[in-house]
């Protein structure tokens, strides 16, 4: 099912949440609204959903007008951070409400609610209650729910932000192959720039109620169009004023009062001594994450920069506070007026 949005603008009194949204959800497609806390994400999904009306645009669900349709009339199944799952009720009765207040055959419902503790992974765990659940558990049992009654759409607002991180990553990879084995549309509401990069097919990334960017992950990362897009999607240094001008000899000519630079960590390369083009700096701090190394410098003019090197070119380094070492980047992008220069 394919979701176009026209021009929809959202004021809750004098602030405008929406600001003339236009996008188009390809069917089948799993996308990201990203961006941070007071975006537009959730105010989109619900205005979607039906739960928050518009104050102009149309929404077209599957090719009708779906712009005043009723909540209950437009096959979505909706998904909270926070579960919302009957507490009186078993995981089986939990999945069944839907299809039980729609009167439907009780064999029907018996079959469908064994063919969804399935596919979340929960066989044997229909009569507990929800408080006997793990929450990363409680969050597929609310899944399960949303999908009972066979939406054409499905809408997750938030769904692992009240999980801890190792369970977050867990359901970020069944999230990804249950879209892939079911092939609904789904759109999820996320701040995690990492979430939306690993589970997403597209991203939209939204800022002061209005769309920034719309592309692949690799799209948003590798060529973003502003200044916010780079630096809220993935870890970057900004470099202005004199800091940028001394990075001009890498081929960056725009003078740094008409903008800055932005330069990935992990797009920076440490050298133990001097060679042309290269910037002196001191280290300030060396961390071992496990999977990465963050190396964080004191360029001549005091402003911090910050490095992503492997462990095996640490060890190849041999770095350590307060010692001297040599910058060059190996790319860096910077936005101007009406120019978008890439070296």
């Amino acid at each position: 099912m394919t979701i176009v949005i026209e021009g929809v603008t959202k004021h809750f009194g004098s602030f405008r949440a929406l600001n003339e949204i236009h996008l188009t959800i390809p069917q089948g497609k799993l996308v990201a609204l990203l961006g941070p806390s007071g975006s537009g994400k959730s105010t989109l999904l619900r205005v979607i959903a039906g739960l928050e009306h518009t104050d102009q645009g149309r929404i077209h669900i599957d090719g009708r007008d779906a712009t005043t349709l009723d909540v209950r009339h437009r096959n979505i199944g909706f998904v909270f951070q926070h579960y919302a799952l009957f507490k009186h009720m078993t995981i089986r009765q939990n999945i069944a409400f839907a299809l039980q207040i729609r009167r439907v055959p009780k064999t029907v419902v018996r079959e469908r609610v064994k063919e969804l503790l399935g596919l979340i992974q929960l066989e044997g765990l229909g009569d507990r209650y929800p408080a006997q659940l793990s929450g990363g558990q409680r969050q597929r049992v609310a899944l399960a729910r949303a999908l009972a009654a066979q939406p054409q759409v499905l809408l997750l607002d938030e769904p692992f932000g009240a999980l801890d991180a190792k369970v977050r990553e867990e359901l970020r990879v069944w999230l990804r192959r249950l879209h892939d084995e079911v092939q609904m549309t789904s759109i999820f509401v996320t701040h995690d720039q990492e979430e939306a990069m690993a589970v997403a097919d597209e991203i939209v990334v939204m800022n002061q109620g209005s769309i920034e960017q719309i592309g692949t992950p690799a799209e948003i990362y590798d060529h973003p169009k502003t200044p916010f897009v780079m630096s809220f999607v993935g870890p970057v240094n900004i470099l202005s004023g004199s800091t940028a001008r001394l990075f001009q000899s890498q081929g960056w000519e725009s003078s740094s009062e008409q903008g800055s630079l932005f330069i990935r960590p992990h797009d920076i390369d440490l050298r133990p001594t001097a060679h042309p083009s290269t910037v002196a700096a001191c280290v300030r701090r060396v961390t071992d994450l496990g999977w990465e190394v963050r190396v964080e410098l004191e360029l001549p003019n005091r402003q911090p920069l910050t490095a992503f090197l492997t462990r095996s070119q640490l060890r190849d380094l041999s770095l350590q506070p307060g010692e001297a070492v040599f910058v060059k980047p190996r790319a860096a992008k910077a936005f101007l007026p009406k120019l978008d220069c890439v070296i």
